[in-house]
């Protein structure tokens, strides 16, 4: 009996942690911290103390921005095939529980992430209020969500330059502008796939009315191009070596043409072709510049 009773135990402890796992959606945060650590060695960062209140505290902001999205969007998830099963969609975990951790995930990682610099701080907290209180609610209301979204989204890399510069420079703006440009493609393509199922939530995320059409395709592809001369920033600038300008053209080419098949075809497989195409791109084209600087 008692082995059962232990049994049942570590069955409900695993459980726990898979919905603290669902809840915080800790593999995206692990991409998102990526790019705040690309950020950070791009500077010239080293292992120290300020790299763990880096890693962690965006570990924690990222986690908490999902959380309270989750909590915010749970009637909505129910009503999807994706997140019908999301801990607080499902009932697993209640609201106030998600609250709390939520609150306390978030409290944390601020605390972490002004413990690098005043600057650091504000940008982390700044990305959590306009993921949960801005992009959240417009989501519903209007496809400019994407837009919104996006400055949130590219606050990763350049808290991470932030967090050894301690100022506002031309290098943190454009790896700012790096990752702001390359989110539309990114989520566009997302949103293509996922289009059937975020319209039983009342989502339309993509570009054009018409959805799913030649509209919504070519401004994809007019981001996935823009992303070729954005890209080579850092080499202009004199940040970075030739390495850069080479592999970054060829990059920002693969990336645009991936975009372009879907503006031939407008199929769900070549949209989620892009889609990973785009996890491809932006960790290769981020530390490439880590480790081509001048």
């Amino acid at each position: 009996m008692l082995a059962k009773e232990t049994v049942v135990q570590k069955e409900i402890s695993q459980s726990k942690i898979k919905d603290l796992v669902m809840l915080m959606k800790l593999r995206l945060s692990f991409l998102v911290v990526l790019s705040a650590v690309a950020g950070y060695f791009f500077a010239e960062g080293s292992f120290n103390l300020n790299f763990v209140y880096l890693v962690l505290g965006g570990f924690l902001i990222t986690g908490s921005s999902n959380a309270f999205n989750q909590i915010l969007e749970r009637d909505l998830d129910k009503l999807m095939n994706r997140t019908a099963n999301r801990p607080v969609a499902s009932g697993r975990m209640s609201v106030n529980e998600a609250l709390a951790i939520s609150i306390i995930a978030g409290v944390l990682g601020l605390v972490m992430l002004f413990q690098l610099n005043y600057f650091a701080g504000i940008l982390g907290l700044l990305a959590l209020v306009m993921y949960v209180f801005l992009y959240t609610p417009l989501k519903r209301i209007t496809p400019w969500a994407v837009f919104v979204g996006a400055f949130p989204g590219a606050i990763p890399p350049m808290l991470g330059v932030v967090a050894v510069t301690g100022e506002f420079n031309l290098l943190v703006g454009i790896i700012f502008l790096i990752q702001f440009v390359w989110q539309f493609p990114h989520f566009w393509a997302i949103a293509w796939v996922l289009d059937e199922d975020y319209a039983r939530a009342g989502f339309s995320l993509l570009p054009s009315r018409g959805r799913k059409n030649k509209a919504s395709a070519f401004q994809i592809v007019a981001y996935s191009f823009l992303m070729i001369p954005v890209g080579i920033l850092p080499w202009f600038f004199s940040f970075t070596g030739d390495i850069s300008l080479i592999v970054g053209t060829i990059a920002g080419l693969w990336f645009f043409l991936t975009a372009y098949r879907l503006y031939l075809n407008l199929e769900d497989k070549a949209a989620r072709t892009l889609m990973f195409a785009s996890f491809i791109y932006l960790p290769i084209i981020q530390f490439l510049y880590v480790f081509d600087k001048i």
